[in-house]
């Protein structure tokens, strides 16, 4: 794989003192829920518990995250992909990108947050609310990559077949990261998510 910065890492730098500011009492509040839902469970777990706990205010961690499903269902990662898949190569597939963009996303994760992306595959896979939640979310994100893929193409964002393939490569995404939990976590990430990518790439077949 080519040796090129995370999301994370390219855009960080350039944000101001405020969006810092923001980005680590996210990081906080959300550390504090999975510190808290460790020792006592989700359903166990309240906001005014994470509240505390992350040494702010219930209205702070509503203002950040609408629901407590949200700290767990949200990436400081998610606002960053769409620059990332844009300034991948012109002529490199979308699926590559995707591919490319999501083993950057997943190595830095890995290296900075691993307990967290495995208790959150976890919690997804064996909480019904979080489940319905995440269904939820996809419209944004779908309206990302189609925003990406009419880029890319040309095409409007709008149309069925634009529409279709977006949501086919994000529902393979979250499918990847229910098979992992199911599977106690004993695959590898990456190598999963190039197995839920490679039909999109090479057709399905038998």
């Amino acid at each position: 794989m080519e040796s090129v910065q995370s999301p994370a890492t390219a855009t960080t730098p350039h944000l101001g003192l405020r969006e810092r500011k923001k980005i680590k009492t996210r990081q906080a509040i959300r550390t504090a829920t999975y510190r808290l839902i460790a020792a006592q469970g989700y359903e166990g777990t309240t906001v005014e518990q994470i509240a505390e706990a992350a040494e702010v205010s219930p209205s702070t961690v509503f203002r950040y995250f609408p629901t407590k499903e949200d700290i767990v269902l949200t990436e400081e990662y998610d606002p960053l992909l769409e620059d990332a898949l844009t300034n991948r190569p012109a002529d490199e597939s979308l699926v590559e990108s995707l591919r490319q963009v999501m083993h950057h996303v997943l190595r830095d994760q890995y290296e900075n947050h691993a307990d967290e992306v495995r208790v959150r595959s976890r919690l997804l896979n064996e909480v019904p609310a979080l489940r319905a939640r995440m269904l939820e979310s996809f419209s944004l994100t779908t309206a990302m990559l189609c925003r990406v893929i009419a880029a890319r193409t040309g095409r409007d964002a709008g149309e069925l077949e634009v529409r279709a393939v977006a949501m086919g490569l994000i529902g393979a995404m979250s499918q990847t990261t229910l098979y992992w939990a199911e599977h106690h976590h004993e695959d590898n990430l990456s190598d999963l998510v190039d197995r839920a990518l490679s039909p999109f790439a090479n057709g399905f077949a038998l």
